[in-house]
């Protein structure tokens, strides 16, 4: 069974048992959900089946109703009308997969809905998980749309498992440590970066999502601001970068750094361990699955 985040492709397959993907048109007052299928295959998804637990009322109703204009897959129940159980296909995807996800294992996943403590994510057939906001890097950010976008496709590392089966992730661990994104500056450069936060004693700037520097006070620079700096230097044993603002970006002809978009070091496997900090380092950042 495909048991990827609904949205990420699925050759529909119309016979009873079968696995389709479409998107919600609408639903109806007792929220049965009208789904097109493509190709002019028009079916319903009973509320009972929007959803594990909706029928129960552990899982509440707005689930259903923001799944509309949005992807959903499911087991064809029955052809003549085309009935669909998206439930169905949630179960099998956790009895067949996410049950046997552990802290440690890299899964993929896509974005659902942002708040100001996190990230909802999609890891398979709609099933949600939380991303929070102080997993999403290392450099820290105000909110999850500072990184994130609704619709997002990520990887991910399984932080826990819940004994109900609730599975929390996290991403920082795969975006580098402190030495490999280091490795892509040196003293002496210019580069762009966002600020992230300004103090009296300095001006916090981002130069990837996992990598962060201090620049002193200047006036007029503002959080979320994308400036271009200078490189004073690179300083390994505290996992500090010093930095010296050359001016805000709308005010200089520096093209966007794709530096600052950030990158996977890691994609797939799983991880027991993971140190940020380098070696001798004063402070250790690490994460233990």
């Amino acid at each position: 069974m495909n048991f990827l985040p609904e949205g990420r492709g699925c050759e529909n397959i119309f016979i009873k048992g079968g696995i389709v993907e479409g998107t919600v048109i609408s639903l109806d007052g007792v929220l049965n959900m009208m789904v097109d299928f493509g190709n002019g295959n028009f079916g319903v998804i009973p509320r009972d089946e929007g959803a594990i637990g909706i029928d129960s009322g552990e899982t509440k109703e707005i689930a259903l109703i923001s799944r509309t204009g949005k992807p959903v897959r499911g087991v064809v129940m029955s052809t003549d009308p085309l009935v669909v159980s998206r439930k169905m296909l949630q179960k099998a995807c956790l009895n067949q997969r996410i049950s046997k996800l552990i802290a440690g294992d890299i899964i993929e996943a896509r974005v659902t809905h942002l708040e100001s403590y996190g990230a909802f994510v999609d890891i398979g057939c709609g099933i949600p998980s939380l991303l929070p906001i102080d997993s999403i890097s290392v450099s820290r950010i105000a909110h999850p749309s500072d990184r994130l976008s609704v619709g997002d496709d990520i990887f991910a590392v399984v932080k826990s498992v819940m004994p109900d089966g609730k599975i929390t992730i996290s991403q920082k661990e795969l975006l580098g440590t402190w030495e490999q994104n280091a490795s892509r500056f040196a003293a002496g450069e210019t580069a762009t970066g966002i600020v992230r936060s300004t103090e009296n004693y300095g001006i916090f700037i981002e130069l990837t999502p996992n990598l962060a520097g201090l620049a002193e006070y200047r006036d007029g620079i503002f959080a979320d601001d994308v400036v271009s700096v200078f490189i004073k230097s690179l300083i390994p044993e505290k996992m500090k970068v010093k930095l010296a603002i050359v001016g805000r970006l709308e005010d200089m002809e520096y093209p966007p750094d794709p530096r600052f978009a950030g990158e996977y070091y890691i994609s797939s496997g799983h991880l027991d361990h993971w140190k940020y900090s380098p070696e001798g380092c004063v402070k250790t950042i690490e994460s233990i699955f």
